[in-house]
């Protein structure tokens, strides 16, 4: 666990369904759109060539729309004659998944959307059905866990020294879209009031596993199982209960603060864009021990 100005490499996983996605070579910035793309309910099925009165293999031809779009409800289909016309619309707001060999065509609701945004200023290195990879220079720091979706934004201080516990009273709205730096613990009640006021994310040395449990369910693990849009980003550097983040890790992120930064939480990392001479903070790590209440502190004798 140390600073490093670096080469790093954030692979973020897709889910299924993705419509548009980068290419390997394109250049993206930190909160740049990588994929994007949405979730279908069950389809429904449209005897469409036989309300139509057409063959199973003409079909196609007299579609208005391309199967793979997205349709309103009442969206024109397909329309045949003149003097005596018909036509087919759609009977429901979604996509247009298929059409069969039997002529029946499949339209799903969509029920969410997606998208996956970059969390490195960089390349993109590898871009396929399971994950885009993108690989960039940045100051960076591997923690403990994270939880939440990612987070870009500025990187803030939040706390007056490595010691000090962020107070909720610290946390308003003029906060929002920024990183904050929370000392050596985040409270349950500091990670939903930050959420409630748009902070990107949280980083500080340790949040008690009682907080989480509260935030995140019973069931959550660490480093990004719990990356759900609608739970806060927090990133514990040391590990969980209370801690006092050394001067080896808390210098840097006093020194960075203004400077633009992203948690990728599936690797449990702060990424922070500034220039490699911003400062001497590649550093040993430093020497950490187990409190007796499972905190992680700074051993002034762990050998």
């Amino acid at each position: 666990m140390a600073w490093r100005y670096a080469l790093w490499t954030a692979q973020h996983p897709l889910p299924v369904g993705w419509d548009e996605r980068a290419s390997v070579g394109d250049r993206v910035r930190a909160g740049d759109v990588l994929a994007s793309g949405a979730v279908l309910a069950g389809a429904r099925r449209i005897a469409a060539a036989r309300k139509l009165g057409l063959a199973p293999d003409d079909l196609e031809r007299e579609l208005r729309v391309r199967v793979g779009s997205d349709v309103a409800a009442r969206t024109l289909l397909a329309r045949i004659g003149r003097r005596f016309p018909r036509s087919l619309t759609a009977p429901i707001g979604g996509r247009l998944l298929h059409a069969t060999v039997d002529g029946d065509l499949y339209i799903a609701p969509i029920v969410d959307r997606w998208a996956v945004r970059a969390t490195l200023d960089g390349e993109v290195t590898r871009s396929d059905e399971a994950a885009v990879t993108v690989a960039g220079e940045a100051w960076g720091i591997e923690g403990v866990a994270a939880y939440g979706p990612d987070a870009v934004g500025e990187l803030a201080l939040g706390v007056d020294g490595p010691s000090g516990d962020l107070a909720p009273s610290r946390l308003d709205v003029r906060l929002a879209g920024r990183i904050i730096v929370g000392g050596g613990r985040v409270s349950a009640e500091v990670m939903t009031r930050a959420h409630a006021c748009g902070i990107a994310g949280l980083v500080a040395g340790a949040a008690p596993a009682s907080g989480l449990r509260v935030v995140y369910g019973d069931t959550v693990s660490a480093s990004g199982s719990a990356s759900r849009e609608d739970r806060p980003t927090v990133l514990c550097l040391i590990g969980f209960g209370s801690a006092v983040l050394p001067v080896e890790l808390y210098r840097p992120l006093a020194s960075l603060a203004g400077f633009r930064a992203a948690i990728h939480t599936a690797s449990a990392r702060l990424f922070v864009f500034a220039p490699a001479d911003a400062g001497a903070f590649a550093t040993p790590p430093p020497e950490l021990a187990l409190a007796g209440d499972y905190s992680a502190v700074q051993s002034v004798a762990a050998r």
